[in-house]
């Protein structure tokens, strides 16, 4: 008997694909915005060359600023929601047991591997 073939999620991708298609799309949106209003002022064409490499690193470096703050902001709120946890578990090990206990029953409800009694 062969052994079946590990199966290859993609769904761990997403949030980076996601952002990388927003991304992109913003930086396209913002960038040819920014260069037909320039160009509209009758602008040269070495100022609107100009203003759209600008624009490209600015918004370059809006984007991965945002990008460094979100992901920090969210690690931080994780270590924060442990620290309690753990805090929890040392005050009401017990309590904390039944808690999850209850959570995995609810969730084995919710996915049809379990009847509700």
């Amino acid at each position: 008997m062969s052994a079946r073939p590990k199966e290859r999620h993609r769904i761990g991708r997403i949030g980076w694909l996601r952002a990388a298609v927003l991304g992109a799309n913003d930086g396209i949106l913002s960038t040819a915005s920014l260069v037909l209003g320039v160009a509209t002022a009758h602008a040269t064409h070495n100022n609107v060359l100009v203003a759209g490499v600008a624009g490209l690193v600015a918004g370059a470096m809006s984007m991965a600023a945002g990008e460094y703050v979100s992901v920090h902001s969210q690690a931080d709120t994780e270590r924060a929601e442990l620290d309690l946890e753990r805090t929890e578990l040392t005050a009401d090990d017990r309590g904390e047991h039944k808690e999850l206990a209850a959570s995995m029953k609810t969730l084995q409800v919710l996915r049809g591997e379990h009847s509700v009694s």
